[in-house]
C-alpha cells in the first residue's frame, strides 16, 4: 500500500530527504515525535529577535540595543513554548542558553550594518504550484535595494559549512529565490546566508541558470519522493548525520529489523 504523499514540498524537506530517505520518512511521513533540539530552539530565538529588528524598528533606530530589546522580548515569549519547556533548562543552563544567543545576534551587526538595509518583507511566507507538487517556503528575510533589484536573506545559526557542503546550502536559498520569481514575477539578483556563529556570509547570484537548476533539482527531489511512497521503499543514508539521528534504533542500518 503506498504511502501518503507530504502536502508540501520545502527546502527543508528536501534537505532532510537528500540527508536521508528513512529519516524523512519517519519524521515527515509519519510524523514520529523527536526530542526537542536545542539548537533549533535556540534558532527560533534567535530568528524572532532578528525579525522583531526589522519589523519593528525604522532603519535609523536598528542598533544593537534594539536587538537586545528584542531579543528579550523574544525570550520572555519562549519561555511558555512547549519545544522549549520540554527541554528542562535549569536555571545556569537557562542563562547559558540566552548568553549564547545574544553572542549570535551580536555578531549580526558583524556582518551588514542594519541601518543601511530597506526590506520589504520578513518571515514572508511563498508557496507555488509546480510540476504537481505545492512548493513552498518561508524567506527570513527579502530586500530592495536602490534600483529595485531583490535580495534573500537567510539567518543560519549553525557553523557554516565546509566549502564541500557549501553547494548544498546554497540550494535552500535559492528555492526562495525561484519561489520569489513565480509569486513576484521578479527573480532576486543575490541571494545570502548569514551564519551567526562564525560570523561569516556566503552569497551567490542569481540567474535564470540557476533558478531553472533550482526548479529541475526540486522536481528531481518531488519525483524520488513520489517512487519512495509509491513502493514504500525509504533507504538509509549512513554518514556523518547519523551520530545525532533520533532514529538509530528503527534504522536497519544500525541492527534494526
Amino acid at each position: 500500500m503506498a504511502l501518503d504523499l507530504p502536502r508540501t514540498l520545502t527546502p527543508t524537506k528536501v534537505a532532510a530527504f537528500t540527508n536521508c530517505p528513512l529519516a524523512f520518512r519517519f519524521t515527515v511521513i509519519e510524523r514520529r515525535p523527536e526530542p526537542p533540539s536545542p539548537h533549533a530552539v535556540k534558532g527560533t530565538l534567535v530568528h524572532a529577535a532578528l525579525e522583531g529588528l526589522f519589523w519593528n524598528h525604522e532603519p535609523h533606530d536598528r542598533s544593537p540595543e534594539a536587538a537586545r530589546h528584542e531579543l528579550a522580548q523574544a525570550w520572555s515569549d519562549l519561555a511558555t513554548d512547549p519545544e522549549f519547556v520540554a527541554l528542562t533548562l535549569d536555571a545556569a543552563a537557562a542563562a547559558a542558553f540566552l548568553a549564547d544567543a545574544e553572542v549570535l545576534v551580536g555578531n549580526y551587526f558583524r556582518l551588514e550594518d542594519p541601518t543601511t538595509v530597506q526590506t520589504i518583507g520578513v518571515e514572508l511566507g511563498v508557496e507555488v504550484e509546480q510540476d504537481g507538487m505545492r512548493l513552498r517556503g518561508i524567506i527570513d528575510r527579502l530586500d530592495i535595494g536602490p534600483e529595485g533589484e531583490l535580495t534573500v536573506v537567510d539567518y543560519k545559526t549553525g557553523r557554516a559549512p565546509s566549502e564541500r557542503y557549501e553547494h548544498g546550502r546554497l540550494g535552500g536559498v535559492q528555492t526562495y529565490a525561484l519561489l520569489c520569481e513565480r509569486v513576484l514575477g521578479r527573480a532576486p539578483v543575490e541571494v545570502r546566508l548569514l551564519h551567526l556563529r562564525d560570523p561569516v556570509m556566503i552569497s551567490a547570484v542569481s540567474t535564470p541558470q540557476s533558478l531553472r537548476g533550482q526548479q529541475r533539482r526540486t522536481s528531481a527531489v518531488w519525483g524520488a519522493i513520489e517512487r519512495a511512497c509509491a513502493n514504500e521503499d525509504f533507504r538509509p543514508n549512513v554518514g556523518p548525520l547519523c551520530r545525532y539521528c533520533h532514529f538509530k534504533p528503527s534504522c536497519p542500518a544500525f541492527g534494526a529489523a
